[in-house]
């Protein structure tokens, strides 16, 4: 039986950097550059609010302003870590992501009624930051779509 060796198909990425200088080209290699599918992306950005809901509770007695200055990086680092084949579920996913972990910051009590009532007065005073985070993501999401377009319609070299 004959075993075939499969080629490996490197990213563009990876080719620039192996032609960049070779210290640089290492500290750049030993970043994660994690692809994430639409789902998986809300489902990390989720997680994540929840988690800085959580901890903004626990630490700065649950502030909405902390809440919404650490939604803005969670916002955009689920639009560049998303997958291209997925890059409009980005701002889609940013602010279920956004309702999702506002639960702990939203400040009802005195039952269900309460908590729902705290959850939908933390997100209609605070649209501001929940527009700030999908507008952050949506210009990152037109921003990697342009160029990826610009690198498909460049012209190839031969070689």
């Amino acid at each position: 039986m004959e075993r075939y060796k499969a080629r490996t198909v490197r990213h563009p990425a990876e080719r620039a950097e192996r032609a960049a200088a070779p210290g640089r080209a290492a500290a750049v290699r030993r970043l994660p550059r994690p692809r994430l599918t639409g789902l998986g992306g809300g489902l990390f950005a989720s997680a994540a609010m929840l988690l800085v809901g959580g901890f903004d509770w626990l630490l700065f007695d649950a502030s909405l302003f902390v809440y919404g200055l650490l939604f803005l990086p969670v916002a955009a680092a689920n639009a560049l870590w998303v997958r291209p084949a997925d890059l409009i579920t980005a701002p889609i996913t940013a602010p279920i992501a956004f309702a999702a972990g506002v639960w702990p910051v939203s400040g009802g009590s005195g039952g269900f009624a309460g908590e729902v009532m705290g959850l939908v007065s933390a997100l209609s005073l605070h649209a501001g930051w929940l527009y700030a985070g999908t507008l952050v993501a949506a210009l990152i999401v037109v921003v990697r779509k342009a160029v990826l377009i610009g690198r498909r319609r460049a012209p190839r070299r031969i070689a």
